[in-house]
């Protein structure tokens, strides 16, 4: 039976210890500087990346993989017979997809799958690594692709941006619309909402939006059980570790991954960023 791999882009946003560990393979997206083109986790770190856009007087551009680009990724995955489950960013967010399914219609002869996730970092991240756990675990294709549509369903999505500025800049704002112009001090409660980002919930001040997550991540372990979850920030450690002990102390999550929200995602959600992606375990 040939191999199965499990491949994305660089917006899910996943630890390299656990793309090494489960042998993920990852497509970087761009972002680029005035005219200089960098490669997400290629040519750029995160901490390079945030480093740089606070002292930039104009927010950066971000683009995806070329077709070409992608045929070269396919047909290194393939070249020893392998099948490839390719997992992406919603194509409602970026062109990802598309360049992807032009390289794959080049290869017609190489077992190739594409699936538009409808979602983006963390939650992408999550259905990544399940999809790569159940690969590992020696699952078919079937089986696997059986566990991508349902974790797409089930993980939970919920951000706490310092601006909404950054997506409307970026034009990823969605539905999140209706939460500009709000009041002083207003921090959104923002979700993603087939295939963009969606408001939730209007909080006043940052501190209380982000309680009011563990609220909901509570209540949600008390009804169905014990959690799995990604916690993401843009730039903002130190106060992503003290959302980590809240949600650890008050809901029951038997993992907690904590990971730097991207540079391709931190353009568009902005500095200062928290998000936390749960589902039941």
């Amino acid at each position: 039976m040939a191999q199965i791999r499990i491949a994305t882009d660089s917006t899910a946003d996943l630890p390299v210890a656990l793309l090494r560990e489960y042998d993920i393979a990852v497509i970087p997206l761009k972002i680029i500087f005035g005219e200089k083109v960098y490669r997400e986790n290629v040519d750029l770190s995160t901490q390079e990346f945030y480093e740089k856009l606070a002292v930039s007087d104009k927010l950066p551009a971000t683009s995806q993989p070329s077709p070409g680009e992608f045929q070269e990724f396919y047909e290194e995955l393939t070249k020893d017979g392998s099948a490839v489950i390719s997992i992406h960013i919603s194509k409602l967010m970026s062109g990802t997809c598309q360049s992807a399914g032009i390289a794959r219609a080049t290869l017609a002869e190489r077992d190739i799958t594409i699936i538009d996730s409808k979602l983006v970092s963390g939650a992408l991240g999550i259905v990544v690594l399940e999809a790569a756990r159940a690969a590992k675990a020696g699952k078919s294709k079937e089986e696997i692709m059986e566990i991508i549509h349902a974790m797409m369903k089930k993980v939970h999505i919920y951000l706490v941006v310092d601006t909404l500025e950054h997506l409307e800049k970026g034009g990823r704002i969605g539905k999140a619309t209706a939460f500009l112009g709000a009041m002083l001090n207003i921090k959104p409660v923002l979700t993603i909402q087939d295939g963009l980002i969606a408001p939730y919930e209007k909080i006043r001040g940052k501190g209380k939006a982000l309680d009011h997550i563990v609220e909901l991540t509570k209540d949600y372990a008390e009804q169905h059980g014990n959690l799995r979850s990604m916690l993401m920030h843009a730039n903002a450690l130190e106060e992503a570790v003290k959302f980590h002990q809240k949600v650890s102390t008050e809901s029951k999550c038997s993992e907690i991954i904590i990971a730097d929200m991207g540079a391709v995602v931190g353009t568009h959600a902005g500095p200062g960023t928290i998000a936390l992606f749960f589902y039941e375990a």
